[in-house]
């Protein structure tokens, strides 16, 4: 069978998502959301974070499968709490984790969640979904079992399900974990191409998604936003501070003056320690560091850093 030409579907003109002091508290006391306000135009929006931040937290309740117990979300202007069904109709989402019908093939079950998202016609929902199938790579292997799918291949079965009916916003909750280098190239690319016409909301713990795919990003430890911006503004502020040291693994060393220490990992056996100076061209000790280019993974742990020692 010859594969379906490109997916053409035409988006209408991008929105934005507005939220205002959105807060959630569970019933078991945990404060998971605490006052986010952030304004996401049309492209990718990158939403950093340790696990248990409270990212996911946010995904759900933006698409409104819990409530808040304060604030406001719009899309386009609209509440998304006013009209559920309205909202939910150019969502997608894709979760951490979904479950398949075993035994069933990607073309029958994509075939099947179209009609549950009111992809009534018939000819029109097979022309979807096989497009679909063509734009994530899944053509030649449409008639498999999805259950039997490569992590990889998963991930990409949960875009072309969340692309059904042509969402405003999408949704991806930890999209990449698990994935080998390869398959994350090209769900990175997929993205990209996606984020051209739509709002999408990329949830993860992996500064390298973010660093790869989003004009601008949010870090969220503890339920709040504590740094937003452009990423690579964000790299630029730490300009001047940023130092490396590299030492045996176990040797422990005294911090040079006005400095604290962003992170520690391994290289050929040796410790890298990576230090960050109280402010730029600060007098540190360059006979046992040396200045360093600072990086997106530098202003995440300071921001995890200054989150639990303000």
């Amino acid at each position: 069978m010859t594969p379906p030409p490109p997916m053409t579907t035409l988006y209408s003109a991008p929105a934005r998502l507005r939220l205002h002091q959105v807060s959630r508290t569970y019933s078991n006391g945990v404060r998971a959301l605490r006052g986010i306000s952030l304004d996401i135009p049309a492209g990718l929006f990158g939403l950093l974070g340790p696990n248990g931040a409270g990212k996911s937290s946010l995904m759900r309740t933006i698409a409104t499968l819990q409530p808040m117990d304060e604030g406001q979300i719009t899309f386009d202007g609209q509440d998304i709490f006013a009209d559920v069904t309205a909202h939910r109709a150019r969502l997608g989402y894709l979760p951490q984790d979904f479950g398949v019908y075993p035994g069933v093939s990607a073309q029958v079950l994509l075939d099947h969640l179209a009609l549950l998202k009111g992809l009534v016609h018939k000819g029109e929902r097979r022309a979807q979904v096989d497009a679909l199938l063509q734009q994530v790579n899944l053509w030649e292997h449409r008639k498999r079992a999805v259950s039997g799918y490569s992590g990889g291949m998963r991930q990409r079965f949960g875009i072309a399900q969340a692309l059904l009916g042509a969402p405003q916003l999408l949704i991806v909750d930890e999209p990449t974990a698990g994935l080998d280098p390869m398959e994350r190239t090209r769900f990175y690319n997929l993205l990209s191409e996606v984020g051209e016409q739509v709002v999408v909301l990329l949830s993860t713990h992996i500064v390298e998604d973010v660093r790869q795919l989003c004009a601008r990003m949010a870090i969220v430890v503890q339920g709040q936003v504590v740094r937003e911006g452009v990423p690579d503004e964000l790299v630029r502020e730490l300009q001047g501070r940023v130092f490396a040291r590299t030492l045996p693994r176990h040797e422990a060393f005294v911090l040079p003056p006005s400095t604290r220490e962003l992170s520690r990992t391994l290289h050929a056996g040796r410790a890298r320690v990576r230090l960050l100076a109280e402010q730029q061209h600060a007098d540190v000790d360059l006979e046992t560091t040396e200045p360093s280019e600072p990086t997106l993974e530098d202003v995440y742990f300071h921001a995890l850093a200054e989150a639990s020692n303000p």
